[in-house]
């Protein structure tokens, strides 16, 4: 039996994995600041192909109806503005939180606000989906285990960015993009403890490990933090952007469980783009691209960390920095634009401003949980489908046609695998 389901798993893994060319991923300034002035967003540099606009913001500590308002352009001009990014297969995402705002969804009240609202945003602007840039808030602080947090914030925020994905495809017939940028003491803090602020967004992304498209962890603002190796490193160092990377394509233990290794091309590295952007962490460009080629397994040791794999991560997700508004100033580098340079220099030939995300290619299951009925995303023609239990046992079969629904009244709530031709999903029954 065990067999059986290994098999099956083995499907479910097969069906999710993604590809896509190394990305420049940035975080745009809603508002103007004399230091790192507004860019209009169709203006920023051709380079950067993930674009997360900062940000969503609640109402209050207390209301979770969130609020995004262009600044210095009408509401159709930045429509205009987003839509002529997507013309260029960029992707514009609406970042959610940052470092003044705090995210705590301890109700179903302030869920249902958090769900509703952002959903009513993504559809007004036409965002490509959601980064989760959370930084203060009991929704982000660990509970229980990694695998099975107990806070009801933590719950709430998960099943709102499930609601959320759901409403996002029912609207768009596609799927909505994620991403993660978390704090360091939220990811690889967890090597140290787990509770509170330490491994805090280790439940998230192991909850959306198979559907979200990235992972930047923020490698600045940050203490020192233990590499796997059981060493301490600290930020603004080549060999911090290696452990700490590395950390994430390994794995590593912490008092809540083992968090699993994310696929390297779901990783992408975080820097701030000059050395004013941020409070520490900045590292210069050649630091920067020696961390990254010996990361792939293009170049040398850079520092005392030695890569646990040592043919390295050839498909690493790309890079991430804070921010395109700080990188074109002239005067906090050498020259504008000066990280996205470098990231060009860095991924030379394996660069396309056109990002591929076989997610929306793949077949898919919605909503994901379901409690009565659920339909097949991104499935063409008939075709025999089967449910098998956890245990390998059949439980319902027929025949599914493109756009239909299945219903599932009949099933008790847990896990259970879906087979439709050569695929194998897995479902979660509410």
């Amino acid at each position: 039996m065990k067999k059986v389901l290994l098999i099956v798993f083995c499907f479910v893994i097969s069906s999710i994995l993604y590809s896509q060319n190394p990305v420049l991923i940035g975080y745009w300034h809603n508002w103007n600041d004399n230091s790192a002035p507004y860019i209009p967003l169709n203006q920023i540099d051709s380079r950067y192909s993930v674009v997360c606009v900062s940000f969503a913001e609640p109402t209050s500590p207390s209301d979770m109806n969130m609020n995004f308002t262009p600044d210095g352009v009408s509401q159709s001009t930045f429509i205009s503005q987003i839509q002529t990014l997507q013309s260029q297969g960029k992707k514009v995402l609406l970042s959610i939180g940052g470092a003044n705002t705090s995210i705590s969804l301890n109700n179903s009240t302030n869920r249902d606000l958090f769900v509703n609202s952002m959903s009513s945003l993504l559809t007004t602007y036409g965002f490509d989906g959601i980064d989760i840039d959370i930084e203060h808030g009991n929704s982000i602080l660990a509970s229980g285990s990694i695998a099975n947090p107990i806070a009801a914030d933590v719950l709430n925020l998960i099943a709102a960015i499930n609601q959320i994905r759901t409403n996002y495809y029912t609207t768009f017939s596609s799927n909505m993009m994620l991403t993660f940028a978390p704090e360091t003491a939220y990811v690889q803090g967890g090597m140290s403890a787990f509770g509170g602020i330490w491994g805090g967004y280790l439940p998230l992304i192991n909850a959306f490990r198979n559907e979200l498209s990235y992972v930047h962890v923020q490698l600045y603002n940050s203490g020192s933090m233990y590499g796997i190796d059981g060493n301490i490193y600290n930020q603004g160092t080549s060999d911090f952007i290696v452990a700490m990377t590395e950390a994430l394509l390994q794995g590593f233990s912490t008092a809540g469980g083992f968090f699993q290794a994310l696929p390297s091309n779901k990783v992408a590295i975080g820097i701030p783009a000059c050395p004013s952007a941020a409070g520490g962490g900045f590292v210069n460009t050649t630091g920067v691209e020696n961390a990254i080629k010996y990361l792939r397994g293009l170049g040398p040791q850079p520092g005392t960390y030695v890569l646990n794999n040592p043919s390295g991560y050839p498909n690493l997700g790309g890079m991430m920095t804070w921010s395109i508004n700080w990188d074109k100033v002239s005067t906090c580098n050498s020259s504008s634009y000066e990280y996205a340079q470098n990231y060009a220099m860095i991924f030379g030939s394996s660069l396309s401003i056109s990002i591929t995300i076989a997610e929306k290619q793949d077949v898919e299951l919605f909503p994901n949980p379901c409690q009565d009925r659920f339909r097949i995303a991104n499935f063409e023609g008939n075709a025999n489908y089967f449910i098998f239990n956890s245990l390998g046992q059949t439980v319902q079969k027929g025949v599914y046609g493109q756009d239909e629904c299945i219903a599932t009244d009949q099933l008790n709530s847990g896990i259970y695998f879906i087979k439709i031709k050569n695929k194998s999903l897995k479902l979660i029954k509410n």
